[in-house]
């Protein structure tokens, strides 16, 4: 922005509220949701869903566990009162969920609303008008206090006086002060408090009172003062509901909501994901999981979250961005060596403890809630790029492809697998990660093969004869050894026919789990005379020859 623009701009006024309490409270139960993407999302779609994707997506928001929908605004256009209708006439609407519809205060409108919902067994009839001195100014003309107020309680008298008319239908009403974040709290307060006299709410049949954050214009502890004044002041409070709608223009609709929460209101509404008019609602999937991660039960089930995700993209026509909270593709992502050696280490230790301790508390680093509660594989977690570790590529060539590489390999591994994704100038894939592991350092033939083998068990145990056939430098040759195993009879051969200048520091191996048509690996580390230390892989489907492949393959890598 130019420095000689911000002339034109004004700070939001503090709200005078100095024994606020909502910074000493905790959110410890979740409130009632309501969706309104059928509704407030639907409208903000450069293509808005046809009533077939609009029924697929209320049966997806029933599954989600959502008890309040906002369906739409059936007085605005036929396709929103079909829907409607479909909805009651189909007998698709579950015993324990309440459609909501929108409406404007005006007469025809209101009226309209009725016959859409008339059958349905509860329906909120959502009122609004817009209230802030803006609206009044700019949209209404210059409109005066009084006469914006007299069209709420003359819109709420309409609704009192049409409940009659479908005695089938349990009506709530719920009104909203449009533009709730910029009107005067006094005359917010008025007014609402004229629509609960004229609504005569009880503690058994309570209404609802909206108190939308339409734009946002301060910081969320401004927007929790506001509710929590009128939460103190509202009349019959323990006869209304009071209800939250933030949208997110200054990127802060989730700690706006949370601190509302926290300042009193008892009901959220927003959209999965966010979607809405200009920068979008509040996104209910963050707001919830971030209550889960609390260990704070919701009623909403995200457990399939990319599979809902797929469907809200296919509905909308919207993309939900990679960085997204929880929802994103790479959220739970590592591509930092540091990170990924953190992640890999939290995640065996998790692995190793909760075999004794199953209910043991959620500790990761980086990962504040486990991906798999929400349907993510723990495989999407680490990825390479040039900027990955060493921890990083062994937690891939382990959880992807089954090999468990000691630690001591990590390293050279990890380095060799970044330097080719550096070279490449992208993140590499599992696959091309599992190939280049095999090409350099699994098996490896480059200047000595093994053409025959037979190992010849002695009498008695323990010792172990073996015969091979080399080929070394392209041309074959015989060796025999004897040794207490597979290994240590081949080094000997190895060192009668004068090739020899190593010894065995370590072995290790293991079936493979998945990932790869053998089914054993083994890992042989040599010692160089000059004192270099370095690990040979071998892959075969008999331990005993992915052993000998193993060292085979380091007294290649020996040589370079």
């Amino acid at each position: 922005m130019q420095p000689n623009s911000l002339s034109k701009y004004r700070p939001f006024p503090a709200i005078p509220l100095p024994d606020r309490t909502w910074p000493d409270k905790e959110i410890t139960r979740a409130p009632i949701w309501c969706s309104v993407d059928l509704r407030d999302g639907n409208q903000a779609l450069p293509q808005p869903m046809s009533i077939e994707e609009k029924l697929e997506f209320f049966d997806l928001l029933v599954r989600i566990g959502f008890k309040q929908i906002e369906i739409g605004f059936p007085s605005a256009a036929d396709t929103e009162f079909n829907f409607c209708r479909r909805l009651i006439e189909e007998n698709r609407i579950p015993e324990d969920v309440t459609i909501q519809i929108l409406v404007q205060t005006r007469e025809q409108l209101i009226r309209r609303s009725f016959e859409a919902i008339a059958g349905a067994k509860r329906a909120i009839v959502h009122i609004y008008n817009s209230t802030s001195p803006l609206q009044r100014r700019v949209t209404f003309g210059d409109a005066s206090r009084e006469s914006i107020k007299q069209i709420a309680i003359d819109g709420t008298k309409l609704v009192k006086e049409l409940v009659p008319t479908i005695p089938q239908t349990e009506v709530v009403l719920q009104y909203s002060p449009e533009s709730f974040s910029d009107t005067e709290l006094d005359y917010a307060l008025e007014v609402c408090n004229a629509v609960i006299e004229v609504w005569q709410p009880t503690p058994e049949n309570k209404m609802i009172v909206n108190l939308p954050d339409t734009v946002q214009w301060a910081t969320p502890n401004v927007h929790a003062d506001m509710i929590e004044w009128m939460c103190r002041n509202l009349d019959r409070r323990d006869s209304v509901t009071v209800s939250l709608h933030t949208h997110n223009d200054r990127g802060t609709g989730i700690a706006a909501t949370e601190l509302g929460l926290m300042a009193g209101a008892d009901r959220v509404e927003g959209t999965l994901f966010g979607n809405g008019e200009r920068t979008g609602n509040l996104d209910i999937v963050i707001v919830a999981l971030n209550m889960n991660s609390h260990g704070i039960g919701t009623g909403l089930d995200f457990s399939g979250l990319t599979d809902i995700r797929l469907k809200y993209e296919k509905f909308t026509r919207l993309v939900v961005p990679e960085r997204q909270p929880y929802a994103g593709e790479l959220v739970f992502t590592a591509f930092s060596g540091s990170h990924q050696d953190a992640i890999k280490k939290g995640l065996d230790r998790r692995a190793k403890e909760t075999k004794d301790e199953p209910d043991l508390a959620w500790g990761v680093p980086y990962l504040t809630i486990d991906p798999q509660d929400i349907g993510r594989s723990y495989e999407a977690i680490i990825r390479i790029n040039s900027q990955s570790g060493k921890g990083g590529v062994a937690y891939v060539l382990d959880r992807e492809h089954g090999f468990d590489l000691p630690k001591s390999m990590h390293p050279i591994v990890g380095k060799y697998i970044y330097d080719l994704a550096d070279q490449h100038g992208r993140e590499l894939t599992v696959d091309e990660i599992r190939d280049a592991f095999f090409e350099h350092f699994v098996n490896v033939e480059s200047h000595l093969s093994v053409m025959e083998y037979e190992l010849i068990h002695q009498p008695g145990g323990g010792q172990v004869h073996c015969n091979a056939t080399i080929s070394q430098a392209g041309k074959s040759q015989r060796i025999e050894g004897d040794g207490n195993g597979p290994i240590n009879s081949f080094v000997h051969a190895l060192e009668i026919g004068g090739l020899k200048d190593f010894k065995v520091t370590d072995y290790r191996s293991h079936a493979v789990q998945g990932g790869s048509d053998a089914s054993a690996a083994a890992y042989v580390q040599l010692q160089h005379e000059d004192g270099r230390l370095l690990w040979g892989t071998g892959v075969d489907s008999s331990i005993e020859m992915a052993g000998l492949k193993a060292l085979v393959t380091g007294w290649n890598l020996l040589r370079g």
